[in-house]
């Protein structure tokens, strides 16, 4: 009985908790991976900076013949980052996996969404598009 009381009360306190905010600083720089549509491969990648305390990343992707098209809008909200090119129809979604002290992004586990196909891509930060 006194386990199934001390159960109970963990279980309504971590309700409650959440993970901490990500640190937008911690996505500047570039973030490269495969994009695998059917039997097509390439090789797509994100550059995030900031502009006046806000979040901005460009698209590249030698494949596309995109060479730094800008996002429409960039977010992030917990471990999470959201990105729209809606001239693309695109958007990508991705949940950020950082290193053990939490300061710094190592991947991006995310999901490629464009013309109603949704696809999966692993994004690991690179020090300048490999293309």
């Amino acid at each position: 009985m006194k386990r199934i009381a001390v159960l109970l009360l963990l279980m309504a306190f971590s309700g409650g908790v959440r993970s901490q905010d990500v640190a937008p600083e911690a996505l500047l720089g570039t973030f490269e991976g495969p994009l695998v549509i059917g039997r097509d491969s390439m090789t797509l990648a994100f550059t995030f900076s900031m502009t006046g305390g806000e979040l901005r990343a460009q698209l590249f992707s030698a494949a596309m013949g995109i060479y730094g098209m800008p996002a429409d809008s960039v977010s992030v909200s917990e471990n999470a980052v959201r990105i729209a090119i809606p001239r693309l129809d695109l958007e990508f979604t991705g949940r950020l996996r950082l290193d053990e002290s939490g300061a710094q992004v190592q991947r991006i586990d995310g999901d490629w969404f464009q013309y109603s196909e949704m696809v999966p891509v692993i994004l690991l930060p690179v020090d300048a598009p490999s293309f």
